[in-house]
């Protein structure tokens, strides 16, 4: 019997095809079930709780004294008497240098006839044997005597004009003072002042009264108080910051000018959630931070991006992404992806 030519190749070609078919099943079935099962991670976990987070930025700063004033006489003049040195304490009106005292001693003498003579004209102008006008030149011309006195008193004792440190003292007793200089610098340390640059960004959350601590580099664990005793109303429009003044009371004079200090500025308080620093995980070539939280089943993981706050020691302020209650993975994030199976390990 012949067999048709084109009969018989078809016939070949399906067979092929039934055995390729039937081979390509069968070893897709054994690479199926030859893959190995994703194993089920052990995991420890806790449940997001929120806490008090005070809101807070630290700054660089110097400290200054509150006030500083340069001490000389209006004119110049031969120093009789120098009264204190450099780093004395003093107090307010304590005498610390006297000029020559001629022209004074001259003045006072004049102004002592003055009140004689003032005191006679006013007797009889009561007595109506003085004219008003002749009284009253005199009564000016007293008054004129009388100021001008304390004026030149007041530059030849020279008087602290505040309680606080002799930080400069640029002449010596006998010296011919000239104005180049001034005699003596006093500054008040007590309260001492802060100048502070805070982030615009900061502008509607720092108010006056706010509460401050600070350290400074030469006192070594000790921690000073203070407030934001001034707020400045302009912005600096390169560095976008605004100045607040801190004042921090130094009562035992320990903080002096000059000394480098971090401020923290504390400006309330937010309810946040708060977790270890350990919850959270971090994509490679990403910024974004992600927590592993609990299914309600407990036996998968959901990898859920947040916003992270202030970091405090060992734990993070989350912002947003996690609430309250929520369960999320503490220990054993080695290996989790979204949807990983867990079992939960007390």
């Amino acid at each position: 019997m012949k067999m048709n030519c084109k009969t018989g190749l078809s016939a070949a070609m399906l067979l092929l095809m039934t055995a390729c078919g039937g081979n390509g099943g069968n070893q897709a079935e054994q690479n199926a079930s030859s893959a190995p099962a994703e194993p089920v991670r052990k995991v420890e976990v806790m449940v997001a709780t929120v806490s008090n987070v005070p809101q807070e930025t630290s700054y660089s700063s110097t400290v200054e004294a509150y006030a500083t004033n340069n001490i000389m006489p209006q004119q110049g003049g031969r120093i009789r008497k120098i009264n204190v040195e450099v780093g004395d304490y003093v107090t307010k009106g304590q005498v610390l240098a006297e000029m020559d005292r001629l022209q004074l001693d001259q003045l006072k003498l004049q102004l002592q006839n003055d009140e004689l003579e003032y005191a006679r004209l006013k007797s009889l102008f009561e007595e109506g044997a003085v004219s008003q006008s002749d009284f009253e030149a005199a009564e000016l011309g007293y008054k004129v005597r009388r100021t001008n006195y304390d004026n030149l008193e007041e530059n030849t004792i020279l008087r602290s004009p505040l309680n606080g440190f002799v930080t400069a003292r640029n002449f010596d007793s006998g010296d011919m003072f000239s104005m180049t200089a001034p005699l003596f610098t006093v500054q008040q340390v007590t309260p001492v002042k802060l100048l502070v640059g805070i982030s615009e960004s900061e502008y509607t959350l720092v108010k006056k009264g706010d509460e401050v601590t600070l350290t400074v580099d030469a006192l070594p664990g000790r921690v000073f108080k203070g407030r934001v005793g001034r707020l400045y109303p302009t912005i600096n429009p390169t560095t976008h910051t605004f100045q607040a003044e801190i004042m921090v009371p130094n009562t035992d004079r320990i903080l002096r000018p000059g000394m480098y200090a971090r401020v923290t500025v504390r400006y309330g308080v937010n309810r946040s959630v708060v977790l270890p620093d350990q919850c959270f995980y971090k994509q490679e070539g990403a910024g974004q931070r992600f927590v592993f939280v609990l299914s309600e089943d407990g036996k998968t993981v959901s990898m859920m991006p947040v916003t992270l706050g202030r970091h405090m020691e060992n734990s993070y302020e989350v912002t947003s992404g996690i609430a309250e209650g929520q369960t999320v993975v503490i220990k054993g994030l080695a290996g989790l992806k979204d949807g990983s199976s867990v079992e939960v390990i007390k």
